[in-house]
Parts: C-alpha cells; sequence; structure tokens
C-alpha cells in the first residue's frame, strides 16, 4: 500500500468514525454497535415511554405514566441522560413540572412550578394555565432549562427543573400585550409559548415562537426582545405587514448551521438564513394540492438541507386533518426548494389524523429514523428516513408530543 493509499484510508476510517459517533453507534473490534433508544410520548392521558431495540425493529410500550393528567411535553436533558422533565397538567397539582434522574423510574414534583408573578390584590394578573414547551439550556449551562406557558409566558430553572422563574425581560415586559394579544387570539385550546431555541454558538442568543404574536429573537439571555417576522404570511390579519401577531407552529434551528431556521407556521413552510433576516416561503414548493399547512416540522441531524413536515388540511374550515384522509410526511433534501412525499406503509385512505406540533421528532441513527404520533393515538415510525413507515403502537390516548432519548 502506497504512502498516499494509506493517508486516504485514515481519512476513510475518520469520517467514518466521526458519523458512527454522530449516528449512536461505537465500534468494538471492527464491528458497529447500536445503542437501544426510547420514545418518551406525552399524551391527553399521561406519559408513555416506548423502547426499542438496537435494530429499531422491536418496540415495547411501558405502562402509562400519571395516567389520566394531561402531558403536553417530556424531554430528556442532553447533557445529563439520567435527567428527564415533564410538563404536565394534574387534577390536583394544577399546571406543573415533574423530574426523573433515573430515565423516567420515579418522578418528583417541581418544588416551585413555572408561574407569574403576583399582582396586588383586587388586580387581575396572569395565571399559567399548562406548561407546553420545555427546552434544555446551552451545554455550558449544565442544569439550565426554559419552559413555554400557555397563556405565552417564559420560565428559567438554573437547577436542573426544581425551581423556577419567570424571565422578567419577556413575562414583565410593556410590550408583552400588544406582542400577544388578548386570550381569544390564541389556538382552540390556549395560546401559547413554544421553540424555544439556543443558539449553540452562544447561551445568550434566544429564539422563541409564540401562537399568537409570532417568532421573537433575544440577544441578552431573554432581557430583550425584538420581533423577527419579516416575510411571514398573515392571511387571518387585515394588514399583511405587521410586525408580530403572527401564528408559527413550530420553529426549528439547525445546530450545525445555527444561521438557518426554518419554521412550520399557521400560513405556510418558510426558511430563513438570519443574516438576511427574512422569511421565504419554501412551503409554496408543496404540491398545491395538498398545500403547507402543518404543526410539526423536524431536521435532518447533520444535513441541515433536510427537513420533514406532515400536512394537513387547512382549507377553509381549517378541519386539521390529512389532506383527503391520506397521510403523507413530505421531506425536502435542498432547503425547501422541492419536496417529495412519502406514505409507504401508511393508510391509502380513510385515515383523519392530525400531528401535532411537538409529535414528531427523528433520531440521530445512519439511516435516520423518524418517528410521529397522532391525535388518534398511534406512533409510526421509519429506521429508513421516511421511505417507509411501520406502526410501532396503537390505541394510546390522544399524542401531544415525541421526542428521541438516545444515550
Amino acid at each position: 500500500m502506497t504512502k498516499s493509499n494509506r493517508d486516504e484510508k485514515k481519512a476513510k476510517d475518520k469520517k467514518s468514525k466521526r458519523a458512527n459517533a454522530d449516528s449512536g453507534k461505537t465500534e468494538t473490534d471492527g464491528r458497529i454497535a447500536r445503542r437501544p433508544l426510547a420514545l418518551l410520548i406525552a399524551t391527553r392521558k399521561g406519559a408513555f415511554i416506548l423502547r426499542g431495540n438496537k435494530s429499531r425493529r422491536n418496540w415495547e410500550i411501558s405502562e402509562p405514566i400519571f395516567l389520566g393528567h394531561t402531558v403536553h411535553h417530556i424531554l430528556q436533558d442532553p447533557r445529563d441522560p439520567e435527567s428527564i422533565l415533564m410538563a404536565a397538567r394534574t387534577g390536583h397539582l394544577g399546571p406543573t413540572v415533574f423530574r426523573s434522574i433515573d430515565r423516567g423510574k420515579n418522578w418528583v414534583e417541581a418544588e416551585r412550578p413555572p408561574a407569574f408573578r403576583k399582582v396586588p390584590e383586587g388586580q387581575k394578573g396572569l395565571v399559567v394555565d399548562h406548561v407546553f414547551w420545555l427546552t434544555p439550556g446551552h451545554p455550558s449551562e449544565p442544569g439550565v432549562w426554559y419552559a413555554g406557558s400557555s397563556p405565552q409566558g417564559l420560565f428559567r430553572s438554573e437547577d436542573g427543573g426544581k425551581t423556577w422563574d419567570g424571565v422578567d425581560g419577556f413575562n414583565e415586559n410593556p410590550m408583552r400585550h400588544a406582542w400577544v394579544g388578548g386570550d381569544q387570539d390564541g389556538t382552540p385550546d390556549g395560546p401559547k409559548l413554544h421553540s424555544v431555541l439556543i443558539d449553540p454558538r452562544d447561551a445568550n442568543h434566544i429564539y422563541l415562537g409564540m401562537s399568537m404574536g409570532g417568532v421573537f429573537e433575544s440577544l441578552d439571555k431573554g432581557g430583550s426582545w425584538k420581533p423577527l417576522n419579516k416575510g411571514c404570511a398573515a392571511d387571518f390579519l387585515p394588514d399583511q405587514n405587521v410586525e408580530y401577531g403572527h401564528d408559527p407552529h413550530c420553529v426549528r434551528l439547525h445546530p450545525l448551521m445555527p444561521e438557518r431556521l426554518y419554521q412550520q407556521n399557521h400560513c405556510g413552510i418558510y426558511r430563513m438564513e438570519r443574516g438576511a433576516g427574512e422569511w421565504i416561503r419554501v412551503g409554496d414548493n408543496m404540491p398545491k394540492k395538498v398545500g403547507d399547512i402543518g404543526f410539526p416540522l423536524v431536521l435532518h441531524p447533520r444535513d441541515p438541507d433536510t427537513a420533514w413536515v406532515f400536512p394537513m388540511d387547512g382549507t377553509t374550515v381549517w378541519p386539521r386533518t390529512s389532506p383527503e384522509g391520506k397521510p403523507a410526511a413530505y421531506v425536502t433534501q435542498d432547503a425547501g426548494n422541492s419536496w417529495k412525499r412519502l406514505d409507504k406503509g401508511l393508510p391509502k385512505r380513510d385515515a383523519w389524523l392530525t400531528v401535532k406540533r411537538q409529535a414528531m421528532a427523528s433520531d440521530s441513527r445512519d439511516p435516520v429514523g423518524v418517528y410521529f404520533g397522532t391525535t388518534s393515538g398511534e406512533v409510526w415510525g421509519s429506521r429508513n428516513e421516511g421511505k417507509s413507515w411501520d406502526c410501532l403502537v396503537r390505541s394510546l390516548p390522544h399524542i401531544y408530543s415525541i421526542e428521541v432519548a438516545e444515550s
């Protein structure tokens, strides 16, 4: 073997090891071993953990966790894989957060759950109806979490979810009411703050989405905020050029290209290159018969040009079901310039389901696994980036969110 061939082989080996590390694989004696993974499922009647084997072919569902309680989000801490946080609304405790430090075996309620600041007697203050969204903080800040609520509020924990405080730069901002409008301007089950995104390069740089309100950005860890909605349609408003008042359903930032943002909005699918500062409606490239209305949007962990969406019927009366009862995911591999339908294995007719904004996720394997949960209680998965689908479990309650736990 020549020196150039040896150098080429070393480069390939290095590239392979890096790809294996990114995709959840480890090399042992020349063999590639995959770690098992789990899907953390939040539903209208409790939480569940769906555990898969290394091949992602066999799955086993757990007993229900907090059966009967509404769980909006459940998420593993990537900085501390033993820790999982759950946003729940319980009959006797109201809106709260639970924390597990043993991968979901035992749970403890937060000592001080997210709550708006109390106001003087006789005044009307904000009250958290439910905690809707959870986001781990920057890798440089272990123990930091953010939570979004209904009505729109932003909260921060610095002790792994034990205690929470409001982010005053948002909650107490004199512009807050103008940004979010009244309760009548929210979604059918209440206005929400969601899609809290931390720039992996800078813990002070935060994005968030609000239904209603729009996308906002902070450069000082939530101390101040500015709207980031230029180019985004607002078909339901008389003025299409408003700074805020939009309805993003899900916003994503790619960790390998933090300058790129994607958004599934009430009024279409968008991409933004942050330097340009304007949303481009890449959903215009979707098939016209299907449209570009939906709730979730999921990114490929290693390719900023690849994203998946799950369209729903957004015609005149907004039934929020699969167009014509024929569910399908769509994928772009060129940053939204074109889209491909992915429906192999899914029902061909009479499947009037919806996939909520948090109910679609991807793992980091190679090929990437893609998963979604439905309002009819099914979890579907693909081991080949959406080329084909299998139903992993049926007959769960109405599913609000799915997140992948890998390590």
